[in-house]
């Protein structure tokens, strides 16, 4: 599976995951459409984290870490609301629109 944007093919692998990190915000939108989902403000918040943790320690958190940190961020933010944004997984999906490579943690996911 790839995704167009913009007039350039981005390579993805079978499970819709860039392959390349892209975080633009066009690339975001497409990776949205894709998987059905109609991108919030809440949902930005949480892909801006994503992205932040990526860029910091070059990966993405787990789903516990992540449920830690955006209880400090973002309060609102707890395990319900975040599978009701993300419902493929908030770690998964989650990552896969914020344009970044699938995460391998603990698991395989």
């Amino acid at each position: 599976m790839n995704y167009e944007v913009n007039g350039v093919t981005l390579e993805a692998d079978d499970d819709g995951y860039l392959l390349e990190a892209n975080t633009s915000d066009e690339v975001c939108a497409a990776i949205a459409q894709a998987e059905g989902i109609v991108l919030t403000d809440d949902h930005r918040a949480v892909i801006g984290y994503l992205r932040d943790q990526y860029r910091e320690h070059g990966q993405t958190p787990n789903y516990r870490n992540m449920l830690k940190d955006l209880a400090e961020l973002l309060p609102q933010h707890d395990s319900k609301t975040l599978y009701d944004l993300f419902p493929g997984g908030p770690a998964k999906q989650g990552v896969k629109l914020a344009g970044l490579p699938k995460p391998f943690g603990k698991g395989g996911y």
